[in-house]
Order: structure tokens, then sequence, then C-alpha cells
């Protein structure tokens, strides 16, 4: 005769809980969202402007319509706010705008920007949050290689944004969207067109698939795979700007995993003083040997013309110091006020490959301190969320998680490049910093938070407390 137990070793199995189909339409929704960012000027190169544009507005409108249909939990009092002062200002510019037809349009692009990020950091668990980001970058890692490798073996030459083969060699190889260079070792530029922006996203790859290993992520081998794709495609762009960026992300790393460590009250203090050493020394010892240094990475010591650049837009910045000339991210070479005003090989330049002067220009010094706050809060809150353990009660000793080092690398790689480029100020660069920030804030510890607790009844499981 059959005879049964409640022991759990002989209770009969059930079944792993399933998430339901909506949720999961709605993370592939967030992972095209991811891609469209971390794509950048790559929906531009093939599709044109108008529909990139119109494509950047209907993904904009959708996820308003997801975020009002599936209404995660928000703490309102909670969101980003100093990211939301630097929008409303860059709003306010319009009353003043040298270049108000500019403003308008490029003001549409933060606002979707902004948008996404909220969207996809309120309704995903920090678990599936990165997890969507190692999704969209692999297929952005993926995409680009398999677009040098398209263009080396069946077109076997420069091609020209919207896949136009060019008759005869263009006035400046800048114009290409792709010069054929991967089996001659000369710099690609992957799908977006250009080699830095491709550093800075396979240098981005590298750093979140080394946190999916460090969380234990299932299939190991196949991230390890992506990490080797990632470092080939970060060495072939020959990225300066990642490089110095790579170099800051170990410090941080570093000084992250020391933090962690210590176990004395005060302990702490030595590393934030060799941090501080560290970081000053490298930043004065770089610019000193700044010839030297990127003599050996193929570049010019003034980075590659943009000294100049930043004189003649400092020039135009400090006529009107304090508000600025209207916001303009980027600049649009169709707007006569941008028109062949700055040309960089021949081509009308549309930043100012420096976050703080482009700012400064657009927005004034209230800008240049409102980004500041920005920068500073994110900073400040990924820091800790790095370097303390998670605690919300009186135990201490809850286990660190490989996740919560992303946000902070991420600030790293933010920050550094930066100096060198107005990028962060749109795209992914500004999309991270939002969404990492109100995610921070949100949920201040994985796997607890509103959030967390309603992805979890939406894939099924009844809500859980903090452990």
């Amino acid at each position: 005769m059959a005879v049964h137990s409640k022991h759990p070793a002989s209770a009969p199995p059930t079944a792993p809980v399933r998430e339901k189909t909506g949720h999961l339409l709605l993370r592939g929704w967030c992972i095209l969202v991811l891609v469209l960012a971390l794509g950048g000027t790559a929906w531009v190169n093939a599709f044109g402007e108008t529909v990139a544009a119109v494509g950047a507005i209907a993904s904009g409108i959708l996820s308003v319509i997801l975020w009002i249909v599936v209404r995660p939990p928000v703490q309102w009092r909670r969101l980003p706010w100093f990211a939301v002062a630097y929008v409303a200002w860059a709003t306010a510019s319009l009353l003043w705008s040298a270049w108000p037809g500019t403003t308008a349009l490029t003001l549409l692009l933060l606002y979707i920007t902004t948008v996404q990020a909220l969207f996809v950091g309120t309704v995903l668990t920090w678990a599936e949050l990165v997890r969507a980001v190692a999704s969209a970058l692999k297929w952005v890692i993926g995409l680009s290689l398999a677009f040098e490798l398209w263009v080396s073996l069946f077109i076997g030459g420069p091609l020209l944004p919207g896949f136009v083969i060019p008759g005869e060699p263009a006035a400046d190889p800048i114009l290409y969207w792709s010069r054929d260079n991967l089996f001659d070792g000369g710099r690609i530029q992957g799908i977006m067109g250009n080699a830095n922006l491709l550093g800075s996203v396979a240098l981005l790859a590298i750093i979140v698939f080394a946190v999916r290993l460090g969380a234990r992520a299932p299939r190991r081998v196949t991230l390890w795979i992506w990490i080797a794709v990632s470092a080939y495609l970060l060495v072939r762009s020959s990225s300066a700007t990642a490089f110095v960026a790579g170099a800051m992300v170990v410090v941080v790393l570093v000084t992250v995993l020391l933090m962690r460590r210590a176990r004395r009250p005060g302990e702490r203090t030595r590393y934030y003083i060799a941090y501080a050493v560290i970081a000053i020394g490298g930043g004065i010892t770089l610019w000193t040997l700044r010839e030297t240094i990127f003599g050996a990475l193929g570049r010019d010591s003034d980075l590659t013309g943009r000294e100049q650049i930043w004189e003649q837009v400092l020039a135009r910045a400090n006529e009107h110091p304090v508000i600025g000339w209207g916001f303009a991210t980027p600049w649009l070479p169709s707007d006569p006020a941008f028109d062949r005003w700055i040309i960089d090989h021949g081509q009308t330049v549309m930043q100012a490959h420096n976050v703080w002067v482009d700012v400064y220009l657009q927005l004034g010094a209230i800008g240049v301190a409102l980004l500041g706050l920005v920068y500073l809060a994110f900073v400040w809150r990924a820091w800790f969320f790095a370097v303390d353990r998670p605690r919300w009660d009186l135990r201490a000793d809850r286990p660190y998680s490989a996740l919560t080092l992303l946000p902070t690398l991420v600030g790293a790689v933010v920050l550094v490049q930066g100096f060198a480029e107005s990028t962060p100020l749109l795209l992914w660069g500004w999309m991270f910093v939002v969404m990492f920030g109100a995610k921070i804030k949100q949920s201040p510890h994985v796997g607890v938070g509103p959030a967390e607790q309603s992805a979890a009844i939406e894939r099924g499981e009844p809500a859980k407390q903090a452990p």
C-alpha cells in the first residue's frame, strides 16, 4: 500500500512559476527601447532622419500607453528631481532661444529619452533590468560585427549612409557609414558609423556581461564569448576616450571591492584617500603626458582638434554666460545658426565634444549647475548602492549583490566620456543616468521594492515581504 508523507523530500514536485505572456512582451519591448537608445545614429544611417524620428516618437508614445495600462507602483516623491529640473530649465530656454526650431526638436528627443528611461526603470525589477540591458547590448554588438563583416564580404569597399555604395571616394572618410576596415586593421565603426560610439558601447557591454557573470547568471560560457566579442570591438574601435574610461572603470571597481572588505569604522577613509590620490594624480598625469599618451593611441595631443572646438564654443557661450543661448542637443546642421559655424574634416560639427562646454553654451551657468547636481546625485547614490550592504532593518550581514556594481561603473564611463564627447547628454548616456538614478531611488535594495513586488505579482507569484 502506498504511503504518502508531507515531508518536503517526498512531496510531489511543483512546476516552476511561469511568467505571463503580457510580462514577457513588456520585457521584450523594454529590450527594443534599449536597443534604439544604444544603437544611436545607426537608425539615422540606415533609414534616414525622418524614419528614425518617426520611430523614436512612436516608441515614446507606445511606452506612455503601456505605462498607463500596466500602472506600476511609483513613489512620485522619489523621482530623480534634479534630472526633472534640468529638463524643465531646457524647456524654459524656448523663451530666449537663439535657435527656437532646433530647441523644440531636440527637446522632443530629450523628453522621449527621459520618459523611456523612467518607464523601463519602473516596470522592470533590478534583475530584469540588468538582463534587458545585456540582451540589448548583445543585439547592438552582434549587429555591429555582422554589419562590418557583411560590408567586407559582400560590398568590398566603403559604404555611405542609406546603404549607398559610393561611385568614387568620398571627400573625407568621416562621411562613410562603414570604411570596410574589418580585415585591413583600421578602425571599425559598427552600426553607429562612429568608432567612438562603438567603443563606448563595447566597453559598456563588457561591464554588463561581467556583472551578469558575477551575479551567477546562466549560460556563463555564452557570456564569456560575448565579453570576448565586445573586447575585440573595443580594441578595433581604437577609441582613446573608451580606453581612458575603461581605466577609470577598473579604478572604481577595485576601490568598491576594497570598500566592501572594510570591517571597522573609519577603515574606508584610507581607501577614499587612496582613490582621490589616484584619480587626481591620474588626471594630472593624463593631461601632462597627453602628447605621449594620445600619440601612442594614434591621436593628436589636442584630442583630435577638440581644443580648437572648445575655444570657439566658449567664446560664443561667454556672450550669454548665465542662461545660455538655448537648448540644442545635438546641434542640427540644418539650422543656419550651426550650419558651417564650426567645420571639422569639411563637415559641420554637431556637438562641442565636451558635456560641460556644450551645456554652458546652451543653458549657461544655471544649466551647468543643474547638470552637475544630476551627476552628483547619481554618482552619490550609485556609489553607496555599490559599497553598502543591503539593509532595511537591524540585520547588517546580508550578502552583496554583483548587480549593485553596475550603476557606479556606468557613471564612471559617462563622466569620463563627457570630457571628450557630448553624447552623454542624449540617447543611452542620458537614458542610463536617469534610468539607474530613478531605479536606485525607487528600489534602493536589489529584490525589494514596489517594482519588484509588482513584477512578482505579474508573474503570478504572491507578494512577499522583505527577508
